[in-house]
């Protein structure tokens, strides 16, 4: 479809015996292929780049996938600006409306110019150079086309013409012809020249197109001196310096086809093998597993018509732009913190289809919704869920949020909470909502190390493919590496009242669902994570996770604050935003409220702008109960429970019935002094439990009453330190070292 003839109009008549030369040169009987009806012609046309639709079918992002020439979708004769057209007309066939597709008068003067004049001249009209576009078999080679060609040429425009209206005709040529380079069709000229649709093309673009035919790869100076002509035919008093300088800058500057990329990493997944594709296809169902760590895969069916190779994802496009451009926005204002890059994604509950993916905004060609990062505080929300699915616990249950030291085999695990303080007695409400650390360390403790691992894994938590004690108890603190993709499903399957199904990046048939978790802990854990009252303890009433409607929500963040996320649902859509940096840099006093969560309640808030969130109704099976504490560790409320696990009253047991330990430091610790710090502001703080009347004993000097931490300034050594009640027995004892 490259080659193309072209020639200007003839204006003079031609004389007879010209036109008897040329009749008895093409009277050699060559047969030129059947012509092509325009429904097949548009049928077979092939853009250059495959394209990715969203849900509505509108473009989304394309794909270069054949490098030989620029080609972007058919364009309707209705959707070219009437001004090229007339100027293509006017420069190459004047009488196209009146010929039968071949213009004896036009050919008649080019052959009598041929033979008198040193310049030679062609006379196709544009039915024959269509017709050449159309059949391989008409087109020259480097010396020309034969006599038997240029026959055979007429022949086939006459049927043209005879078969096809002048409006068929003149649309199938504009999106054929070659304009300039590897430019074909007026699409691609069009937004490869100006930047604009094919519709929006003014006189003096129109003109300059049209001077390109006859010579695409003419200078500049000579493409404006022939487009300044042309136009001042079609509209006398055109502004030739406004032309020159604007065909100066159309053949100078960069080519530019399309609108900037919305969903590259959609793109390359749905579209990547679309160049071997042997005709026009689009994508019609896809295929998803999170466990698999993959989005989608894609089947293709023959599509009727002229389009593109193309992918119809369940993407929704503005939607996608708005994460798109909220995502870069926020990542602009913490680059001060050393925030570089980020991703978003956004999932329909019920389908499970992925309506917006922002793999990453800050310029990294990393997915950052398919790479694996540590997950913080997240995973929390599903040990508390199993916890209470088993009966170990209520959302009413107190925990111990104190120093805790867990022996493992590498040595001592010491959580601590983010702002290094403890809380005393919390509620699972209370530790779960305010993201304590220790709290659910010891929840993990009761609900089993393996028993978690696999609960995990069912919720399609793949990319945990080490043994539970590889992770140990660090993963109740989200020490294992997740993706977004895989974590934002979990959080679905918590808003579909613990059902689990597969995200999809193509339409399909619904999914199958399984049951993961159980309904009711799971919409007594969405409770918790909707309460901002029980999240204000670290995060205060005021943050960017209180919305203006129902919907619940976790953040995290890693070690080292390489990672930061914020995901969360309403009973409409789960939202996941993940921000940090590829290379493993640490971020600079970013917490979940501060790094993820405003991309998160932006997105949010653009999903329910016209209708907002509303609460799950509770499953059968829960109920809700008053209750009071003694002592009053947290007021008094009105509590969801799993049925039958209900209480009026949450007391806790007297001191007496607990026996009195010493926390920290754990038993054959060893406690380095810091060179950096001077020893006069270094301090161990002595812990204890159950300690009320007892006193502190290290090395057999007194240090004073237990019932309260104690902060000693270490001294080089080995040490002993003992709880002792009044009559100096001892209670608890334990070694330790300071290096």
């Amino acid at each position: 479809m490259s080659v193309r003839v072209t020639t200007a109009p003839a204006k003079s008549v031609m004389p007879a015996a010209a036109l008897g030369l040329i009749l008895a040169a093409l009277a050699a009987g060559h047969v030129a292929a059947a012509v092509p009806t325009p429904q097949q012609v548009r049928a077979d046309y092939r853009a250059s780049d495959a394209e990715l639709l969203d849900r509505h079918g509108e473009p989304l992002q394309s794909l270069r996938i054949d490098l030989a020439a620029r080609r972007l979708r058919w364009v309707a004769l209705a959707d070219i600006s009437p001004a090229l057209p007339l100027a293509v007309l006017q420069a190459e066939d004047q009488r196209f409306m009146q010929h039968d597709g071949v213009d004896l008068k036009a050919m008649g003067q080019a052959a009598w110019d041929n033979l008198f004049r040193s310049r030679p001249r062609g006379a196709s009209t544009l039915t024959m150079q269509l017709a050449a576009q159309l059949d391989p078999a008409l087109r020259g080679g480097a010396a020309g086309r034969s006599w038997g060609q240029k026959w055979d040429q007429i022949q086939a425009a006459r049927e043209l013409d005879a078969a096809w209206s002048k409006a068929e005709i003149l649309e199938a040529y504009l999106n054929l012809v070659s304009f300039r380079g590897e430019l074909q069709g007026v699409g691609a000229a069009a937004r490869g020249l100006f930047g604009k649709a094919p519709s929006g093309l003014d006189v003096a673009e129109s003109a300059i197109l049209a001077s390109l035919l006859r010579a695409p790869g003419a200078a500049p100076k000579l493409v404006a001196r022939r487009a300044c002509a042309l136009a001042r035919e079609l509209k006398p008093g055109a502004n030739c310096g406004a032309i020159e300088s604007t065909t100066i800058v159309a053949l100078s500057r960069p080519l530019s086809y399309t609108a900037p990329p919305a969903a590259p990493q959609v793109a390359q997944q749905l579209l990547r093998g679309a160049g071997s594709a042997t005709s026009a296809t689009s994508a019609t169902s896809a295929t998803s597993t999170t466990s698999a760590g993959q989005a989608g895969q894609a089947t293709s069916a023959k599509s009727a018509g002229p389009t593109t190779r193309s992918a119809r994802s369940t993407l929704d496009g503005d939607l996608q732009r708005y994460a798109l451009d909220t995502l870069r926005r926020h990542l602009m204002a913490l680059r001060a913190r050393n925030v570089n890059d980020g991703a978003v994604l956004v999932l329909d509950n019920a389908s499970g289809d992925i309506l917006a993916w922002v793999g990453n905004a800050g310029g990294s060609e990393v997915d950052g919704v398919l790479a694996l990062r540590q997950a913080g505080s997240t995973l929390k929300p599903f040990l508390y869920e199993l916890a209470i699915e088993r009966g170990q616990l209520t959302a009413a249950s107190l925990l111990d949020d104190s120093a805790l030291d867990v022996s493992t085999d590498g040595g001592l695990y010491v959580p601590q909470n983010y702002d290094r303080q403890f809380k005393g007695y919390v509620s699972v409400r209370t530790s779960l909502a305010s993201s304590l650390n220790v709290p659910a360390v010891r929840t993990l403790q009761m609900a089993g190390l393996d028993r978690f691992h696999e609960r995990l894994r069912a919720l399609g938590l793949d990319s945990l493919s080490e043994p539970a004690d590889y992770y140990g108890y660090s993963l109740a603190l989200g020490s294992a590496e997740v993706s977004l993709l895989e974590l934002s499903n979990a959080y679905r399957t918590l808003a579909n009242g613990g059902l689990w199904s597969a995200t999809g990046l193509l339409p399909r048939a619904a999914a199958p669902r399984r049951r993961v978790l159980d309904a009711r802990a799971s919409f007594i854990v969405g409770d918790i994570l909707s309460d901002r009252a029980a999240r204000s303890l670290t995060f205060g009433l005021s943050n960017e996770l209180a919305t203006g409607f129902w919907s619940a929500v976790k953040t995290g963040t890693s070690k080292d604050m390489r990672d930061n996320w914020c995901v969360g649902y309403t009973d409409r859509y789960t939202v996941g935003v993940w921000v940090g940096n590829f290379d493993g840099q640490s971020m600079w006093d970013v917490s979940g409220v501060t790094g993820a969560a405003p991309v998160w309640r932006d997105v949010m808030d653009y999903l329910h702008r016209q209708r907002p969130g509303k609460a799950p109704p509770p499953p059968p099976g829960v109920l809700r109960q008053a209750l009071s504490y003694r002592p009053a560790f947290e007021p008094a409320r009105v509590e969801w429970f799993v049925k039958g696990s209900e209480s009026a009253v949450v007391e806790l047991a007297g001191q007496g019935g607990r026996t009195p330990r010493i926390s920290y430091p754990a038993p054959a610790s060893i406690i380095a002094i810091d060179p950096d710090i001077p020893p006069a502001s270094q301090r161990v703080l002595f812990q204890a439990s159950a300690a009320a009347g007892l006193r502190w004993r290290l090395d057999g000097a007194d240090l004073g009453p237990a019932g309260a931490d104690h902060a000693w300034q270490p001294v080089a050594g080995p040490h002993q330190l003992a709880l002792v009640d009044a009559e100096q027995r001892v209670v608890d004892t334990m070694r330790f070292e300071v290096r």
